[in-house]
């Protein structure tokens, strides 16, 4: 059994991780509650824009520190040679306990939220199968379990395995969101398109009020384009990491936002303001689907979401689990979290991760504690790109093969505006943002814990 994991990923597999991790379910509904709070289309418009520029000048900034250290566990390297070993534990900690599990546990739930719109006698969300008091359990968390541990089995078979897996539904899901665009336009261009659903574009007076709830309604934009670092934890899994890490997560972000544009763009042109602002249960793509092709369009809808979140589902499983193995090497996780199975796989992370993930399935908590943690989100990545000027002062000699384009003008406008939505946030989400901060703390005393009885010497992949 080899002690070390295998570099067997390509540029097209990490490419494909980065766009299949980042289209989810968000971009099918979250355009709802954006025009919701924003109330016109340029500003709807805007904030998926805004939402690029942070999220592309992230993955440049990104690519240079990547590149530099090309091992797994990604961000939590970054943020540990940064700033010290507390940093670092604090990002694995609430990967673990919310961010990456949660995102899994919501992830599979929408899969099978869109799963009974096939069979909604046996998938509804009142349909109990198990009533203890304390715990209701439906079909809906049945199926969404069972996927996950389905996926974390299959993830078991070995990091090439978990790629090509990968590929075939980035591929698909990619064609199928390009399918919807163009059935959009085409049908707009043929009498179902309206250029004045784009008007009035803006508000006629912008306010610091308006400014607030802009940054307020990106949550649902940033948390649709996130994930697109989660190639990074399989930093020591890439081939020629150096030049394939920076160009995938450029290609696969600037691919990602550019068909978010277009799908707002269909949405838009076909459905006015008002429809998109009051779709039910928040479809704002089924909407789009059904006004051009009938009610057909609603399992045309179904059948695209579940593809599309069965493959974020498992670009998800597949590297977050490198975090935690990372962690666990340096002695801030359980040791068995360091054992690899004969497919070179850190096979007992991925176990952990998926029991943490079904429990969160079976809570029905994870939604909530999602809203908690995305103000923590941002800020991590703004402490990240943050390391990347850390690093250059710190640590001159380190060995850059790329060098983050357009620095330090380009990370620092992202600093400026990843700052400003974290405020904004804040300021507009309070009781939630604060909740997140604390999940956070709480793991300050964890790491001393581990501090006081890790007795090896931390060791890196």
């Amino acid at each position: 059994m080899s002690q070390h994991l295998e570099k067997k990923l390509s540029l097209f597999d990490s490419t494909a991780i980065i766009i299949g991790s980042m289209i989810g379910s968000g971009i099918f509904i979250v355009s709802a509650e954006i025009a919701r709070q924003v109330q016109t289309p340029g500003m709807l418009m805007l904030a998926w824009i805004v939402t690029g520029v942070i999220t592309i000048f992230g993955a440049l900034s990104y690519g240079e520190l990547a590149a530099a250290m090309p091992k797994a566990g990604g961000q939590y390297v970054y943020l540990k040679e940064s700033y010290g070993p507390l940093y670092g534990f604090l990002y694995g900690w609430s990967s673990f306990g919310v961010i990456q599990t949660g995102t899994i546990a919501a992830v599979a739930m929408a899969f099978a939220k869109f799963t009974g719109v096939f069979y909604p006698e046996v998938l509804a969300a009142d349909h109990v199968i198990l009533n203890l008091g304390f715990l209701t359990i439906n079909t809906q968390q049945l199926l969404a379990v069972s996927l996950i541990i389905f996926l974390t089995l299959y993830n078991y078979k070995g990091v090439k395995a978990g790629a090509v897996l990968q590929n075939i539904f980035t591929v698909t899901k990619v064609l199928a969101l390009l399918l919807l665009v163009i059935l959009g336009l085409y049908f707009g261009f043929h009498g179902l398109g309206d250029w004045n659903n784009f008007k009035p574009a803006f508000p006629d007076v912008i306010t610091l009020a308006t400014i607030g709830v802009f940054g307020a309604a990106m949550t649902g934009s940033l948390f649709s384009a996130d994930a697109w670092n989660n190639v990074t934890f399989t930093a020591g899994e890439i081939k020629n990491p150096q030049r394939n890490l920076p160009l995938s997560l450029f290609i696969g972000t600037t691919t990602v936002i550019f068909l978010y544009l277009l799908a707002n763009l269909a949405y838009l042109y076909v459905l006015p303001i008002e429809k998109i602002q009051h779709a039910e249960n928040d479809r704002v793509a089924t909407l789009l689907m059904q006004t051009i092709l009938g009610a057909k369009g609603k399992f045309f809808m179904a059948a695209m979401v579940m593809i599309s979140t069965f493959g974020c589902l498992n670009g998800v499983i597949f590297t977050s689990a490198r975090v935690y193995y990372a962690m666990a090497k340096d002695g801030f996780f359980l040791k068995a979290a360091t054992k690899l199975n004969k497919h070179d796989v850190p096979a007992n992370s991925l176990l952990m991760q998926c029991v943490w993930s079904c429990v969160l399935c079976f809570s029905g908590t994870y939604g909530q504690l999602l809203n908690y943690i995305m103000f923590v989100v941002m800020l991590f990545y703004v402490l990240t790109i943050t390391g990347l000027f850390v690093l250059r002062i710190k640590r001159p000699e380190m060995v850059r093969p790329y060098k983050a384009i357009g620095y330090p003008v380009l990370p620092a406008i992202y600093i400026i505006l990843a700052l400003l939505v974290s405020i904004v946030m804040l300021i507009y989400q309070t009781g939630d943002s604060l909740r997140g901060l604390v999940i956070v703390l709480i793991g300050i005393p964890v790491y001393y814990l581990f501090s006081k009885n890790n007795q090896q010497k931390p060791v890196s992949d």
